[in-house]
């Protein structure tokens, strides 16, 4: 079964590709419907979601791999990057606390309790950093890790749609925009759109979870 599993999973990714090429709106990201055609499969055949984690399992453990691959088009993009290092470092800052900030106001006006607020404060984060920031500030990984999930699948299907809106087309703020605040699934979502998009992503999304393990402590009592 665990084989059965992986093919569905590569093969619903794949479907979803096909999708979107076919029909290139937000809710045709390829992170978003694979989800779903997986979400529907499990569903319809009554498939209990314990019998799916070996193969999720398999899957995570090339998350790793797959990280470090991204390592290519940032050195490929080496001098782009260099040329726009402090501007860069400005938007990552400014980006990473006002979503910190954003998440933790949301939740307290609507009078949700503080772990929910320190799980939702590490919603921009790779899930296992996030993990242990929620731990230190009062939150609860479980919560966080939701949160995580749903920020990356919300940047990935509707980042790229409001930079466009916005007018904003520069491939590096693009890439910058969304690895700060959806880590790596929106990443995967601007791989797609390009090289320097996805090696600037992918380096926000690591400082970003550098930067917010560093202030979390400090900030979240203050807010």
């Amino acid at each position: 079964m665990t084989a059965f599993f992986v093919a569905a999973t590569i093969g619903a990714y794949f479907l979803s590709r096909m999708l979107a090429r076919r029909f290139p709106i937000p809710l045709t990201t390829p992170v978003l419907t694979s989800t779903v055609l997986l979400i529907a499969l499990l569903s319809t055949a009554n498939i209990p979601y314990r019998d799916y984690i070996p193969a999720k399992e398999i899957m995570t453990f090339l998350l790793g791999p797959a990280t470090v691959s991204l390592a290519v088009p940032l050195y490929q993009n080496w001098n782009v990057l260099k040329e726009r290092f402090f501007p860069a470092v400005a938007g990552l800052v400014v980006g990473t606390l006002s979503t910190i900030a954003s998440a933790v106001w949301i939740a307290s006006a609507f009078g949700l309790s503080e772990t929910i607020q320190a799980s939702a404060a590490v919603k921009a984060i790779t899930t296992p950093v996030a993990m242990e920031a929620a731990v230190i500030v009062g939150g609860d990984p479980a919560i966080a890790v939701a949160f995580v999930i749903m920020a990356g699948i919300f940047g990935a299907v509707f980042g790229p749609f409001v930079l466009t809106l916005f007018k904003i087309t520069d491939p590096f703020s693009r890439g910058l925009s969304i690895g700060t605040v959806s880590h790596g699934i929106g990443t995967s979502q601007a791989v797609l759109e390009g090289p320097i998009q996805g090696a600037v992503s992918s380096a926000a999304m690591g400082l970003s979870a550098i930067f917010t393990s560093l202030v979390l402590p400090w900030l979240f009592p203050i807010l």
